[in-house]
């Protein structure tokens, strides 16, 4: 009887990891002019709420100060179509000059943008957009 338990359990739980996996994608982030060698990539996957879990990560991003011109955060942009781009918060660049950033959201196709801003609270991007991608779940 203990046997079938464990062998019930652990069918639950590969099922459970393998609904996961399926709904996990990953998308390239494509670098714009102002930030060539700047790449990186976005990991989505939904939570035990149905929400779509967001991992940003990039590499050879330039600290924000060093563009021209120089700018003070990076700002990660969700947008679906026909709506206004959402500020979901600052991008931190470390000294190696890679970046990871995460978050949740309920949208579920959307665009995906890095701009360049002198504010990080700023509500419409009026920076130099850096990194774009489009994400479709």
């Amino acid at each position: 009887m203990n046997l079938n338990r464990f062998s019930i359990l652990g069918l639950l739980i590969l099922a459970s990891m393998v609904g996961t996996a399926m709904w996990a994608k990953t998308y390239p982030l494509t670098s714009e002019p102002g930030a060539p060698a700047a790449s990186g990539q976005i990991d989505v996957g939904k939570d035990k709420n149905g929400n779509v879990e967001v991992t940003i990560r990039t590499e050879h991003l330039a600290k924000p100060g060093m563009l021209t011109p120089p700018a003070t955060a990076y700002v990660v942009w969700f947008q679906e179509q026909s709506s206004d781009p959402a500020n979901q918060g600052k991008l931190m660049v470390a000294k190696s000059l890679k970046s990871e950033f995460k978050t949740a959201t309920q949208f579920r196709n959307f665009d995906v943008f890095i701009t360049a801003e002198g504010d990080p609270m700023t509500k419409i991007p009026s920076g130099q957009v850096v990194l774009r991608a489009k994400v479709q779940m």
